[in-house]
């Protein structure tokens, strides 16, 4: 079932501080034209009246204008919305995708708006402009992030052995999605240590993939082919965090330091190759999480700070 949000009221106002109603909202790639925050890290706000009746209740305020809040948007809707970062409300060619949820405090808090928006706000950035009005729907589209895990053995691929490391893998990185917040869908593969299927894996999912993991295949002998096939699809290699793995585990382990695991982007798409064994796996994974939301901030250009 699709879910829709109703606008309500649209404001804007060319100085900071509360919004007043408008008769439209004109959208670019800046936010909303002539409004102040247009060209800003924050430059469409969103309220829901829900939240505005909740601290009308809780603080015994009277019920206030439109724009008070200081959003451009408020609206109302029927849904129970879980609203997370990177999700996004369309409406014909518009498209606006939400980069914050609440901002930080800053100087005195006065007035409502600036008591509830730090708390409640949502804020988005504009992919594709147009004119917004008052009575308007938006469809809400969440997010969900799609990964696929790739085992590659010849010994699991024929039902030798259970393949342990691929679901360590998901179940490592379903966990600190959660832990962020994030909503994600995980795809197990299992196939031979062979360049040609993992070649035709990789070309049917970095279109649809923002996360690609493989698991096994990095060490130096003859079948350990996974990097050598990797290093195709990766356009910017990230060599910093497998550096660091491999020197921090191999003071320890020398052995670690043979392994040619690797990390790099494509598009959006972020991919990594992993040793095959499940304690190297939850080794790398615990370093390689400690670093995904801000390498999923930057492939979307979103100002975290």
């Amino acid at each position: 079932m699709t879910q829709k949000i109703k606008i309500v009221a649209i404001n804007a106002a060319s100085e900071r501080g509360r919004k007043f109603p408008v008769e439209k909202l004109d959208l670019n790639q800046d936010g909303v034209i002539d409004d102040v925050h247009a060209g800003t890290i924050r430059p469409v706000s969103m309220f829901d009246v829900a939240e505005a009746k909740r601290f009308y209740s809780i603080t015994g305020a009277k019920e206030l204008d439109s724009g008070q809040f200081a959003e451009n948007i408020l609206f109302k809707t029927s849904d129970n919305l879980d609203i997370k970062i990177f999700d996004r409300f369309l409406k014909d060619e518009v498209v606006l995708e939400i980069t914050q949820k609440g901002k930080p405090f800053h100087g005195r808090f006065s007035e409502p708006g600036n008591y509830v928006m730090p708390r409640e706000g949502i804020f988005c950035r504009v992919l594709s402009g147009g004119t917004l009005k008052a009575g308007d729907e938006m469809e809400y589209c969440p997010k969900v992030f799609n990964a696929k895990v790739i085992t590659l053995s010849d010994r699991a691929s024929r039902g030798v052995y259970d393949d342990r490391s691929g679901p360590a893998v998901s179940e490592i990185l379903q966990k600190h999605f959660q832990k962020l917040n994030w909503r994600l869908k995980i795809e197990n593969i299992i196939i031979p240590d062979s360049r040609e299927k993992l070649r035709e894996i990789l070309e049917a999912s970095l279109h649809d993939s923002d996360l690609i993991i493989t698991t096994g295949g990095t060490g130096i002998g003859l079948r350990d082919i996974t990097p050598d096939v990797m290093k195709d699809y990766i356009k910017k290699e990230i060599p910093g965090i497998m550096e660091m793995i491999r020197w921090k585990y191999g003071i320890e382990k020398p052995a670690a330091l043979i392994s040619r695991a690797m990390a790099g982007v494509n598009g959006k798409t972020l991919l990594f190759a992993l040793p095959g064994s499940v304690r190297a796996v939850n080794e790398y994974m615990t370093e390689i999480n400690k670093h995904i939301k801000h390498l999923i901030y930057m492939l979307y250009n979103v100002d975290s700070h």
